[in-house]
């Protein structure tokens, strides 16, 4: 993933934030009304949804916390830089990079707030079929 340019680094997660997005159809497909159960296994759909969203959310939060660390190492480069004197721009390009540093940062709590609400929409629907060893509704 892409951490130089922010906006397309937010395009990438808004477009991996697809599989959240559509969530509530996915749900409607996965645990189907009583007339259509026996076409439709719903303990196996929501297992792989789970399974789907997990991954989707492991995906991003490592997307995410790796352009952290790339903007987080390129500050300490520019502070350094600047404490040496080395470049008269260096103050306005770390300038830059710190502000991109606190909107990354802000992601991750985007991100919390999406996972959370995916998972207890997962949680009301798919519980009676499935229920993940590891799933902790915080």
């Amino acid at each position: 993933m892409e951490c130089g340019d922010f906006l397309e680094f937010q395009d990438t997660l808004k477009k991996m934030r697809d599989v959240d997005d559509k969530l509530v159809y996915a749900l409607n497909a996965s645990v189907p009304s009583p007339s259509f159960r026996s076409q439709i296994n719903p303990a196996q759909s929501c297992e792989e949804l789970y399974n789907k969203l997990q991954e989707n959310h492991e995906h991003r939060d490592k997307s995410i916390r790796n352009c952290i660390n790339i903007t987080s190492n390129k500050v300490q480069e520019l502070k350094e830089k600047r404490f040496a004197g080395e470049d008269s721009s260096t103050n306005k390009i770390l300038s830059k990079e710190q502000t991109k540093l606190r909107l990354l940062k802000s992601e991750l709590g985007v991100e919390e707030v999406v996972r959370d609400r995916s998972l207890k929409l997962y949680y009301e629907r798919c519980r009676p079929f499935y229920k993940p060893k590891d799933f902790a509704l915080e």
